[in-house]
């Protein structure tokens, strides 16, 4: 079991910067791939970005591209989220999510959430 906590989300004007950051803790040593999703009401959670917990590998959804960028601490076994130029658009509550693999092998066949950060940007 991995267990995810969020921090970081708060309310901010348009234009401004945000980070956000999520700390692993529980079984990670086979932790494959970290990100953050993103839900408003009435909506369905979507993806806002990725990163392989080896290597160099980034996703990003394309309204964040240029914007957003996602980091990792593999030996604090964080993630963060530093998040630019904000727009109302980007109000959500932002999820941190994770994926592992059993034994360290195949591909990933776990997933956790953790329980949400809101951000809310006023225009």
């Amino acid at each position: 079991q991995i267990q995810l906590v969020e921090s970081g989300g708060e309310s901010v004007q348009t234009g401004d910067s945000l980070r956000l950051s999520c700390a692993a803790s529980g079984d990670t040593i086979c932790l494959f791939v970290m990100g953050w999703y993103r839900q408003t009401p009435g909506k369905e959670r979507e993806f806002v970005a990725t990163i392989k917990w080896s290597g160099d590998s980034t996703n990003y959804t394309d309204s964040v591209k240029g914007r957003f960028t996602i980091s990792r601490d593999n030996a604090k076994n964080t993630v963060s989220l530093q998040m630019n130029s904000l727009k109302p658009e980007d109000t959500a509550v932002y999820y941190c999510y994770a994926q592992s693999q059993a034994m360290c092998i195949g591909p990933p066949q776990y997933e956790y959430w953790g329980q949400g950060t809101q951000v809310t940007v006023s225009s």
